[in-house]
């Protein structure tokens, strides 16, 4: 047996990418003032046992509020920082977060493009497994609330997870953007993570 051939493969880890308003923080339409993103109730404990089964959490989200004209990209960021902290305060912790300000039919010029980051297109994800090198494609979830979630999933060929909070419910009765059909339909966030760290162990065990 050669040298080469006894060296171990690096681990990498499972990864969750994780939608933001309807999935971790409940669902209120456009965010103007910082204070007013507040958690769904089980965000905290979901993450959490994300963190301790050694899976990955990233957050992936599409905020368009800069591309119309609603407030600039920096108050996206606020935002994403106290989704963060909100988080933190609770033990939990996301590995990434990674936001998509355009709109093609923004008001914007600086925004208002035809981009690849934007839900269902990949750009986000692909972004992720770029910079964060131990990410496992193949171990790999979408959870979110809408559809553009879904196809974001089916996009890049990873797991996908709808949550009934948020849009989901809406959507997967027909009521809201376009029929899908995720891997695993998920009353929260907490009940999406339990199922994908089982989903996880029964795939190590059928190896």
């Amino acid at each position: 047996m050669s040298e080469a051939s006894c060296q171990r493969r690096p681990y990498r880890r499972p990864v969750v990418f994780l939608d933001r308003d309807g999935t971790l923080n409940v669902e209120v339409g456009y965010i103007y003032d910082v204070n007013d993103l507040v958690l769904l109730p089980e965000a905290a404990q979901a993450v959490t046992a994300l963190n301790k089964a050694g899976l990955a959490a990233v957050l992936v989200t599409n905020q368009s509020g800069p591309a119309r004209g609603f407030y600039p990209e920096s108050h996206v960021r606020a935002l994403n920082q106290r989704l963060a902290s909100l988080l933190a305060e609770q033990g939990a912790r996301l590995d990434a977060l990674y936001y998509c300000p355009h709109h093609a039919q923004g008001s914007v010029p600086e925004y208002a493009i035809k981009c690849t980051c934007r839900k269902p297109a990949t750009g986000l994800i692909e972004r992720a497994f770029a910079e964060l090198e131990d990410l496992d494609r193949s171990r790999a979830y979408m959870v979110g609330d809408q559809s553009t979630d879904i196809e974001l999933a089916r996009n890049a060929g990873i797991n996908a997870v709808m949550v009934n909070t948020g849009f989901g419910r809406a959507v997967m009765s027909g009521e809201f953007q376009w029929k899908v059909d995720p891997d695993y339909v998920a009353a929260n966030i907490l009940d999406a993570v339990r199922w994908i760290i089982a989903d996880i162990g029964r795939a190590g065990r059928d190896a």
